[in-house]
């Protein structure tokens, strides 16, 4: 059974009252009118049938039932501020909670994130690594970033950046017996294959076919069921990877891995950052959005 109490306004006026012996200085407390608080008072007596009130011209004093109810009602309203104070405090200074992809998180967010510290030394940051699609209604995340069409009934969606998809390998495979310098190379050496399980996205046939090799059997090579496995492998000369420039800008650019040729394929898939209309403005989900956009700016990530 859900519990029966009277209004909360009148309890309110009644324990302002009490505490003060005073209707003028709990209408004065609660911002509203002597009368009001008077009304509210006789209400709850009525609701009740009992006075809490004695009252003589020019004060008033509890009855025996008053000086029962109201302490229990000021402590009770004293532990409802307590909440309100820490839930306000958890809201400015609580972790944000960001779910991310897997690979996402640990080739692009993780190696970034120092500088996000760096930015704002107040605002901690939890990541959550996963690839299932978080619910906001149901689980306790503040914002995602999230790979694909950009359809996300419900939320608000900012694109962060487009992807494109190319050819990586480790230096290593651009020299020995059968150096990696043009497409039909690929004949010689492993290809290493991302099984994201999305049509929408480019993979090993799409590519051989718009740069028009022939002859290399698909069904070989290594598959693996994250994007980060696949680019560790080729940083391991393990074999040639196919995958998403802002997965790999950052091995680039420490020589780990290289381009060997083109071309690139625009991905119909792309970077976007969502979250709950309700809070997308709070000052730590800003915060956080406005870097992931000024990091892009900056090149890294941004096609």
């Amino acid at each position: 059974m859900g519990r029966r109490l009277p209004p909360l306004n009148a309890l309110r006026a009644f324990e302002a009252a009490a505490r003060h012996l005073s209707f003028t200085k709990a209408a004065g407390e609660l911002n509203v009118t002597q009368a009001a608080i008077s009304h509210q008072v006789k209400g709850l007596e009525d609701i009740l049938g009992i006075s809490l009130f004695r009252r003589f011209n020019r004060r008033l004093m509890l009855t025996d039932a008053g000086q029962i109810y109201q302490p229990a009602l000021g402590e009770a309203f004293d532990l409802m501020e307590a909440a309100t104070r820490r839930m306000r405090l958890e809201e400015q200074t609580g972790p944000l909670k960001v779910t991310v992809a897997n690979s996402f998180a640990a080739k692009w967010l993780l190696p970034r994130l120092p500088a996000f510290r760096d930015r704002e030394p107040d605002i901690d940051v939890m990541v959550a690594a996963a690839d299932s699609v978080v619910d906001f209604t149901r689980d306790d995340f503040d914002m995602g970033i999230r790979f694909g069409l950009g359809r996300y009934p419900g939320l608000r969606v900012d694109l962060l950046f487009d992807d494109e998809v190319f050819p990586v390998c480790s230096p290593k495979l651009m020299e020995g017996p059968h150096p990696l310098l043009t497409p039909a190379d690929l004949k010689y050496h492993t290809l290493l294959h991302d099984d994201v399980g999305a049509s929408e996205f480019p993979h090993w046939g799409n590519w051989l076919e718009k740069s028009g090799v022939r002859g290399i059997r698909l069904g070989r090579g290594q598959r693996y069921s994250h994007s980060s496995l696949v680019i560790q492998a080729a940083i391991d000369a393990q074999g040639v990877a196919l995958t998403r420039s802002s997965l790999v800008d950052l091995d680039l650019e420490a020589g780990r891995l290289v381009r060997p040729f083109g071309p690139a394929m625009r991905s119909n898939y792309a970077c976007y950052v969502v979250s709950p209309h309700g809070t997308a403005d709070k000052p730590k989900i800003k915060a956080f959005r406005d870097w992931l956009f000024d990091e892009v700016g900056k090149g890294s990530g941004a096609k």
